[in-house]
């Protein structure tokens, strides 16, 4: 279960954003634990992702009801929508927490970039098979 942007993202995409993976094979089915891709201002983080064969765990459907989608920013915070009160709220119930934590749901791309998103070992489902 998976939720678009609505509208959808017309923008080009100008941004850079790094993914870092402690543990890719789970999430992309590759070795690689480094992923660098463009994006365009408007999508959120965890489509990105998805867009790019990033298999981030969304189980709320990337609507800000859970933190599965829980990753920390390494660089570029300031190129994001800043936090509002549900994310904040929700980010606290996520494992590992740290000062740098966000939805990657509700990590809209406002600004030029770059970004570097660090997607944590624990981030998968393992009940999801990784798409073939």
């Amino acid at each position: 279960m998976h939720r678009k942007n609505d509208p959808p993202v017309t923008a080009p995409p100008t941004v850079e954003v790094t993914f870092h993976m402690e543990d890719p094979e789970p999430l992309t089915g590759k070795h690689d634990k480094l992923v660098k891709v463009m994006a365009a201002k408007g999508e959120n983080l965890l489509d990105v992702a998805l867009d790019h064969g990033i298999n981030v765990e969304h189980a709320c459907g990337g609507v800000c009801a859970c933190s599965t989608c829980h990753v920390y920013i390494r660089s570029g915070e300031e190129s994001l929508r800043e936090a509002d009160d549900d994310e904040l709220d929700r980010v606290e119930e996520a494992p590992a927490l740290q000062v740098n934590s966000r939805l990657s749901c509700q990590s809209v791309i406002t600004g030029d970039g770059p970004v570097e998103v660090e997607v944590p070992a624990w981030n998968r489902n393992a009940v999801k098979e990784v798409p073939h």
